[in-house]
């Protein structure tokens, strides 16, 4: 019962685990992702006339839309230099409030007064060592000339077009963005990516996120099969999927633990089944059949795997629940964004955990108990 209850608890806390990590995930991308992104299925942008935008503002559950371009370049601040992906927004971006939860410093803008500002991940203004106050400072903004030439002459005073604008704020959402993204405004990365109408994505947001996949399939609808519309979690597909798939071999690998476990029942009922031999011959002899003698032994592993379960399904309820209460597990990763292991109890695993214990459980009680069923009574 031990061997069954621990390991059926393991098996909850660690499924619970990987579900709020998914969880976690879904809501770290919230912060930054627009509820769709409309992009192209070939090539990095597309041509966007005023006229797509006015469809896309006109189908049913869009409440706005941000015209979106993205692309590397060099920024240098001072005597510091990193390559980032420079994201232009327009001003819907700052609308939608995607940003405003993350923000640890400065401002949410990306003009005023005819200035150009930046919002720079946390990551880029520590390798930049970009301060908010000195106003003097700008940060300096180099992509490559647009000549269709497959090389770059370094040297050459018109290799690069170069723009300048302030740092205006400073976000944290998660590493990898922190480390690399800078929003800035639209009107900027087009004259400096010399994108003129075309554009990298459009992202939209929908008026009731209930009313989700009917506004992406209505865009679907419209955009046809040159475009991709990508809900939030399809934005992330790769790394959601690498989750579940590692979800699913800890779910298998754990099952084979358990198995492994489940031996000692089958050599427990076996000896018991040498053990008691004389008095299933007395219980023969009084008129029990071997259906009734398989019976016994099978409701003794069926009682080992049901209370096991039962009781380590409590546990690993228990274990979850302070978890999610106290935190008393920590991550240890300084600076995360939360402290402790994220949990996320979802039925269907108890049911599945419980199913896959008491299956492997009774498997094991099955063949002790044939063999005393043959017991001889001679």
């Amino acid at each position: 019962m031990l061997g069954v209850c621990i390991g059926t608890m393991a098996l909850v806390v660690v499924l619970s685990v990987f579900n709020g990590l998914e969880d976690f995930q879904r809501k770290l991308f919230k912060n930054i992702d627009s509820d769709l992104k409309v992009s192209p299925v070939k090539g990095k942008n597309f041509e966007c006339p005023r006229r797509l935008i006015q469809q896309i503002a006109q189908v049913e559950g869009v409440k706005n839309t941000t015209e979106v371009i993205q692309e590397n370049a060099l920024l240098r601040y001072n005597k510091a230099q990193m390559v980032v992906t420079l994201k232009g927004v327009d001003e819907n971006f700052l609308k939608q409030e995607r940003l405003k939860s993350s923000l640890v410093d400065g401002e949410l803008k990306l003009g005023a007064s005819g200035v150009n500002y930046a919002i720079v991940g946390s990551g880029v203004a520590y390798l930049l060592g970009i301060d908010l106050d000195a106003y003097f400072i700008p940060i300096e903004a180099l992509y490559p000339h647009n000549n269709n030439s497959k090389t770059i002459d370094f040297y050459a005073t018109d290799a690069f077009n170069q723009a300048n604008l302030l740092p205006g704020g400073v976000f944290t959402i998660e590493q990898e963005y922190d480390n690399s993204f800078v929003f800035v405004p639209l009107a900027f990365a087009q004259e400096l990516f010399e994108y003129g109408n075309k554009r990298s994505a459009l992202e939209i947001q929908v008026k009731d996120k209930n009313d989700l996949y009917a506004v992406q399939n209505r865009l679907k609808a419209l955009l046809g099969d040159k475009f991709l519309v990508q809900n939030q979690d399809e934005q992330h597909a790769s790394l959601l999927k690498a989750i579940k798939i590692e979800k699913l071999f800890v779910f298998l690998t754990l099952s084979f633990i358990i198995g492994i476990a489940s031996f000692n029942i089958f050599f427990s009922l076996s000896m018991l089944a040498i053990e008691k031999k004389q008095d299933v011959k007395t219980l023969y002899a009084m008129g029990a059949t071997p259906a009734m003698i398989r019976r016994i032994f099978l409701s003794e592993g069926a009682l080992v795997a049901f209370i096991g379960a039962s009781i380590g399904l409590l546990l690993g309820f228990g274990l979850c629940l302070a978890q999610q209460t106290y935190g008393f597990v920590s991550m240890g990763i300084v600076g995360s964004l939360v402290d402790a292991y994220p949990i996320k109890m979802v039925v269907s695993d108890f049911i599945y955990t419980a199913i896959v214990v008491i299956i492997i459980t009774l498997l094991a009680s099955y063949f002790p108990a044939q063999k005393a069923a043959k017991t001889s009574v001679i």
